[in-house]
């Protein structure tokens, strides 16, 4: 453990981040979930709706250094693409 009153400080610092991280790759993992059973379920006017709310949860994660920017355009255009496959199928 941490004896020095600012590695006592960086440590309390990096709980507090670590927790706020988990929150928001949560929340990236469920919404991500949310699209593809929409899609597997065949909605293509919810996918797209919700597809919309999934680039601004990515993005933000991304903007807040959560998830690399990179690994945030991999998701957003793979749920860009199997959204726009159900679109071109029906």
């Amino acid at each position: 453990m941490a004896n020095h009153k600012s590695a006592l400080k960086r440590a309390r610092q990096s709980k507090d981040r670590q927790a706020r991280n988990k929150a928001v790759k949560t929340r990236v993992k469920n919404i991500v979930k949310g699209v593809r059973q929409t899609v597997a379920d065949g909605l293509s006017e919810d996918a797209g709706a919700k597809l919309n709310e999934a680039k601004s949860v990515i993005a933000k994660a991304a903007k807040k250094g959560v998830i690399h920017k990179r690994a945030a355009s991999r998701k957003i255009s793979r749920l860009a693409r199997q959204v726009n496959s159900l679109s071109v199928s029906a």
